[in-house]
């Protein structure tokens, strides 16, 4: 039986919702194949806590744990760290020199696509759309009346690196800008300011099974909120989740290769969600999401379980990946 590490909490504000996602990656391993042990990552605290609360210290010249007499060396490590540093490729560069697999995309991959900028600098050279937006970094000057002359009201207000909407406002208002850009720089050290784009929010996730790509149905957003903020996405009553979402075939197809072209050409693995919005001049790339959700409210589960697929298949697949 193969000894797995499901890392989790991280340093950002998608901590709590991390560790929800390892509880239910716990849950549904397949207990005949593996032994999963919850390993919480926050700073320099690394630890596993057993079933009596007892918390066990990590060693971190090389990620074993030493419970008692027991030596436990892992075979490999589940990644559901949400964020820093799970998300931007800082473990997947430690795991990598450590030599131990990971379920999550390799550390290049990660650290792409963890950066708004960057990664939509990246999506457009493909022509694929993206809204217009002005970066900053903390200490810059921003000139509200040239942002706004730029990109219009609305905006969005993003932390360039973070995850599940934290520190992200929608801003109708100039007299609201300079209280969502402290709130992003409050997360990040860059910021966005992008163009508000009307329209359907949609989802489309994938994982690969060695070579060959399982695309799930499309989902679409309908949030009862001004937009799919971190309490909609984790408060059901706040947001509808329609899988499959009622869209026409060709944009599901649109849909689907655009998403499939760029975990290719993005170099992703494992489990993968692409967001979009669906406007009526057509379809903008809005994120992609390399350690979704595994709560029991994530979107990524709905998909695969309208696709025919359990929660203990996906993380079997995932695995199979690394060791198949």
């Amino acid at each position: 039986m193969k000894k797995i590490a499901i890392i989790c909490g991280g340093d950002s504000g998608e901590y709590e919702i991390s560790i929800k996602s390892a509880r239910v990656v716990k849950k549904h391993l397949d207990r005949l194949k593996y032994e999963g042990y919850l390993i919480v990552i926050r700073g320099t605290d690394w630890y596993y806590e057993d079933e009596r609360g007892d918390k066990h210290l990590m060693d971190k010249r090389h990620f074993s744990l030493q419970r008692g007499s027991e030596s436990i060396q892992f075979d490999a490590v589940f990644n559901a760290i949400h964020g820093t540093p799970g998300e931007d490729g800082k473990m997947q560069a430690y795991l990598d020199m450590m030599g131990i697999p990971y379920t999550s995309s390799q550390m290049d991959t990660s650290a792409l696509t963890f950066n708004k900028h960057l990664c939509n600098k990246f999506i457009s050279s493909y022509g694929i759309h993206v809204a217009n937006s002005i970066t900053f970094f903390k200490g810059d000057k921003i000139n509200e009346a040239e942002v706004i002359q730029t990109l219009g009201l609305p905006v969005f207000v993003k932390p360039a690196r973070s995850g599940s909407s934290v520190g992200i406002s929608k801003v109708s208002l100039k007299s609201e800008l300079q209280t969502a850009v402290q709130k992003a720089f409050a997360e990040d050290s860059q910021i966005l300011i992008e163009s508000f784009i009307k329209g359907r929010e949609l989802t489309c996730g994938m994982i690969n099974r060695g070579k060959e790509l399982i695309v799930f149905p499309i989902t679409e957003i309908i949030s009862k909120k001004e937009f799919f903020d971190y309490e909609a996405k984790y408060t059901k009553t706040l947001a509808d989740e329609i899988t499959p979402a009622d869209i026409d075939n060709d944009v599901e197809q649109d849909i689907k290769t655009i998403s499939a072209f760029l975990f290719k050409q993005l170099g992703c693995k494992g489990f993968v969600r692409f967001d979009y919005i669906l406007s009526e001049a057509g379809l903008y790339f809005i994120e992609v999401n390399t350690i979704p959700g595994m709560t029991e409210e994530s979107i990524l589960p709905q998909m695969a379980a309208d696709y025919g697929m359990s929660l203990t298949e996906l993380f079997g697949i995932a695995l199979a990946n690394i060791f198949e």
